[in-house]
């Protein structure tokens, strides 16, 4: 004789996928790989600039080697090809060009800091004009390939505004205090921007020019004489050092 127990069918007590426990179960697993993807990306990321790094400061190097006398004959290509170097290194976001110039007013002197200072005020002004000309989506998907969700909608947002509809959208929807205090002050920030030591994490010289550009927020005049301004203090300190 079999007991009630025996009789009852056993149940199947896996999760089906419509479960609760199985959509939580699938909703971690999917946060998990995206952290995992994200920080990959960043790893990447990190790994290229602190090479870039290191390169640019073998071959800043090398040309210091290369301009010794006994090199005096090939001073004038070196320093040409120096020159044109640090304004496009300058010019591209992340990529360092800083070493290539303060090699070159280490070694002309005055001169030199002239030719540097003429030098970061031309790359500066080819990375706004480049801003000008490229698509805000471009900024789009990068935010979007960082998975940094926030602001790559705010960017889209912002997309098919006009320079005016943009700074009042931005004054009106950001909570925070401190942003539309920035935005009135924008010239000034910017020039803090050069300045601040390690700007290198957020794109350099190149990638906040870049941004001003194709931001649309900043009218090139205003631009080009704030830039001329905030670049002053490094010149000023080497001829100060060399009297």
């Amino acid at each position: 004789m079999t007991s009630d127990a025996e009789r009852i069918p056993s149940r199947d007590v896996r999760t089906r996928p419509g479960d609760p426990a199985s959509v939580a179960g699938e909703s971690v697993g999917k946060s998990a790989g995206g952290g995992v993807r994200v920080a990959g990306k960043v790893a990447i990321f990190l790994l290229v600039l602190v090479f870039l790094n290191y390169g640019m400061g073998w071959v800043a190097q090398q040309i210091a080697f290369q301009l010794w006398p006994r090199h005096v004959h090939m001073a004038l290509t070196v320093l040409t090809a120096s020159v044109v170097a640090y304004v496009l290194l300058l010019a591209i976001p992340f990529l360092p060009g800083v070493e290539i110039g303060l090699m070159v007013m280490v070694l002309l002197g005055r001169p030199g800091i002239a030719l540097v200072y003429l030098a970061t005020v031309l790359a500066l002004t080819l990375s706004f004009l480049l801003g000008r000309i490229l698509s805000p989506r471009i900024l789009v998907r990068a935010l979007g390939w960082f998975h940094l969700d926030r602001a790559r909608a705010l960017v889209a947002d912002l997309v098919p505004l006009d320079p005016e509809e943009r700074l009042h959208f931005l004054l009106q929807s950001v909570p925070s205090r401190i942003i539309p205090f920035l935005l009135r002050h924008r010239y000034f920030v910017i020039a803090v921007l050069f300045n601040l030591p390690g700007n290198a994490l957020i794109g350099g010289g190149g990638g906040i020019g870049l941004v001003a550009g194709m931001s649309r927020l900043f009218s090139y005049p205003k631009y080009l004489f704030a830039v001329c301004l905030a670049i002053t203090p490094v010149p000023i300190l080497f001829l100060l050092r060399g009297a």
